[in-house]
């Protein structure tokens, strides 16, 4: 497979030329990646010069609902899903509310939900509160050492009785990336659906939906080089299934059935921008046409393999550092994002603030994730030292951040 060309990257995202930003290394961007410039520009010219209500009858109205279906079909299709099983939202979070209040007005009392201790408690939280309606939640647990988890262990809580299993395809905290497809499959044959947190996972490259066999897919486009907005891809028989969460004349358009308070036009729009963003990767690093969904797993598998080369030397430094609890796998490669958690003897914000001190962007904290934490003996209140790193992060900048962690740690 062809290197990535990470100058081409980086003149992709204007923050790199940011007075403010540019000699900094950015390290938190499980937090939210830089906006590359396409999103910026269609967000810019929407506003600019199509703010108008979309789908009307004079042709500003026209463009601008034509700009907004055009950010649908072309994620769509590199995702590998039909365009009407893409769901726009605010954001992930407001996106499981939706969807936990529909299953809760769909499964009986009595069946049960399986939850586990790993997610972002976007994914767990909502789903945990069913409880109230006569539900019952399982939690498939955590390795408490490793914060693993096992498939095996999910294997006991499914019975018939089961109709939802939510998961994280990775977790924000450790990094890890779960057997999506091993998953989906074990629940299916179960009887039951599955409701898979992606958005630690999608940054590092889109994921292949029809080869993970998952039936609710989410992940947040503001995670993904784009605008401040949740996706939420339903698999479309599952979707007619569930009730209407939206206005009630819109009951019959599947578009409409989890959109209960009206999208951010602007921002769905400017979604293509993350589309054209992964077609011009592939443009300049391959040659030969290929349909939107290959070249989206191209560019997926050239992001893959830049970002395990510069997570293997963090890894390694860290190696060296018995004194400092590195959470999640030790080694770079396929079940392992660049996203490095350290747990500390004081708060992880405070270790943040001084390597910001050296030019040194990370975060600190429990990032929503208390339950893994508390799982594996970590108090929530210091919480960790995240370093997320994404594929336009550059070796050099990576040789900072060892010197910094060398000098502050």
């Amino acid at each position: 497979m062809v290197a990535l060309d990470t100058e081409f990257v980086r003149n992709q995202f204007p923050a790199f030329r940011y007075k403010e930003l540019r000699d900094k290394v950015f390290c938190e961007n499980a937090g939210g990646s830089y906006a590359c410039r396409y999103v910026i520009w269609r967000l810019h010219r929407f506003y600019q010069e199509r703010k108008v209500q979309p789908y009307g009858a004079y042709p500003t109205s026209r463009l601008a609902g034509e700009e907004m279906d055009e950010a649908r079909t072309r994620l769509a299709a590199h995702l590998g899903v039909g365009r009407d099983e893409l769901h726009f939202g605010p954001s992930t979070s407001a996106n499981t509310y939706v969807l936990a209040q529909a299953f809760g007005a769909w499964i009986e009392p009595g069946q049960a939900i399986v939850v586990t201790d790993q997610d972002h408690e976007a994914n767990s939280g909502v789903w945990r509160r069913l409880a109230a309606r006569g539900i019952e939640l399982r939690e498939w647990k955590v390795d408490p050492g490793t914060g693993h988890l096992d498939p095996a262990a999910l294997e006991p809580l499914l019975d018939e009785t089961v109709r939802l299993v939510c998961f994280p395809h990775a977790s924000n905290i450790l990094g890890e990336v779960n057997d999506v497809a091993r998953i989906t499959a074990m629940v299916r044959r179960a009887g039951a659906f599955t409701c898979v947190d992606g958005v630690s996972f999608a940054p590092h490259g889109l994921p292949d939906i029809p080869a993970l066999g998952a039936d609710i897919y989410l992940f947040s486009t503001y995670k993904t080089y784009g605008p401040h907005q949740g996706v939420m891809l339903i698999r479309r028989e599952l979707a007619y299934q569930l009730p209407n969460q939206g206005h009630w004349f819109n009951a019959e358009d599947v578009l409409r059935r989890f959109d209960p308070a009206g999208p951010d036009h602007a921002q769905v729009a400017a979604v293509a921008g993350i589309s054209d963003y992964i077609d011009a990767l592939y443009d300049h690093h391959v040659r030969g046409g290929r349909d939107a969904h290959a070249r989206a797993g191209i560019v997926a598998g050239m992001i893959r393999i830049q970002e395990t080369a510069i997570l293997e030397p963090l890894l390694e430094y860290l190696s060296t550092r018995p004194d400092l609890r590195v959470l999640g796998p030790a080694r770079a490669g396929p079940a392992r994002l660049p996203t490095v958690s350290i747990a500390l003897d004081r708060p992880g914000h405070e270790a943040a603030g001084r390597l910001a001190a050296r030019g040194v962007l990370a975060g600190g904290g429990d990032f929503y994730a208390r339950r893994v934490l508390e799982a594996m003996g970590i108090d929530p209140a210091l919480g960790v030292l995240r370093l997320s790193l994404l594929h336009y992060t550059l070796p050099e900048e990576v040789d900072r951040l060892i010197e910094a962690l060398d000098s502050e740690l």
